[in-house]
């Protein structure tokens, strides 16, 4: 005889799973946070897909490049305080923040399409000299990737918690994320079900304890199984063996990354990050050894939510500045 408890348990799984699968394309709400994101929306047409971005300002363009579970929210002190002088460029990456978010059959969500994506919107706005790159976990790559097919275009670089390599020697991805990228049912199930890697990083990514706002700010964008597939595909991209799809990409970027170390850097670094260590702030170093840097002993992988007003005053002196090599 079948246990009532344990059929009960069964169907209440079912129904879990199906109510999440169902509840695609849910609307965003943005008015819990719309004092911290007060920003005019603007879209491009890209395939098909809405892809969103920020515009505001005047001047010399600085394009703001976001990771995973982010998206142009994240970069908001920066935007209200730069915009005054420079012209401020924020995609949302397809699939997150307020772009479309649409199965595989319509975008395959790889580093080579995100790389694309970034091209597209900078052509169609015209950005073609005097760009200045702000980067952050996955911006890194998709920025540096984009920096090496237009070096000509970049005029500096704002580094902060991210990678345009491999992992340093001896490093490997961090268990956490070997599941989520290996363990494909259960992965989506955690990913795209629970939003598990979007509330992980609000307790992990920030050494401070984040207000209800930005919490709610940071999360909205992936509120049902469907707007959270980029967060998952995020991860599965990771390439870590030749037959990865976007290895050869990622090879390209490490190889030549020495192309761009005439470009201004500066480094903000938050230390207490549990995927970019200071292994990494060490390898930019490395690389760039004429970078400006400033690592924050009390700061996570989100350094912006940790230490805003710090690195705006750094990134705005930053800009100020004439390199000589500009």
């Amino acid at each position: 005889m079948v246990d009532t408890g344990c059929k009960l348990r069964v169907t209440g799984y079912r129904l879990l799973i199906t109510a999440m699968i169902c509840r695609k394309n849910k609307q965003i709400d943005i008015s819990p946070f719309r004092h911290l994101y007060p920003f005019k929306s603007r879209f491009m047409d890209r395939n098909g897909l809405k892809y969103h971005f920020l515009d505001e300002g005047a001047g010399d363009a600085v394009v703001m490049v976001h990771g995973n579970p982010t998206w142009s929210f994240y970069f908001r002190e920066l935007v209200r305080d730069l915009s005054t002088q420079f012209r401020i460029i924020v995609p949302d990456h397809i699939g997150c923040g307020l772009s479309d978010k649409p199965g595989t059959s319509k975008y395959d969500y790889r580093l080579k399409s995100r790389v694309n994506d970034l091209e597209a919107l900078l052509d169609h706005l015209g950005l073609n000299n005097n760009i200045t790159l702000v980067l952050h976990d996955w911006g890194g790559m998709i920025g540096m990737a984009y920096a090496l097919k237009h070096p000509q275009r970049i005029r500096r670089l704002v580094i902060m918690n991210t990678a345009a390599f491999f992992p340093p020697k001896g490093k490997k991805l961090p268990m956490r994320l070997r599941l989520v990228r290996n363990v494909r049912p259960l992965a989506t199930l955690a990913v795209q079900g629970f939003n598990l890697f979007a509330w992980g990083a609000l307790a992990m990514a920030a050494h401070k304890r984040l207000s209800r706002a930005v919490k709610s700010g940071l999360t909205a964008p992936y509120n049902c199984w469907g707007n959270r597939i980029a967060t998952l595909k995020f991860v599965q991209d990771i390439p870590v063996s030749k037959k990865d799809p976007s290895y050869s990409l990622v090879k390209n970027v490490d190889q030549n990354l020495h192309q761009l170390a005439h470009v201004p850097m500066l480094i903000c670094w938050g230390r207490r990050d549990f995927v970019f260590d200071t292994d990494y702030l060490h390898e930019w170093q490395r690389r760039f050894p004429d970078a400006e840097t400033h690592l924050f002993a009390d700061a996570g992988h989100y350094v912006l939510e940790d230490k805003p007003d710090e690195i705006v005053l750094l990134v705005k002196d930053f800009l100020s500045r004439k390199h000589e090599n500009t």
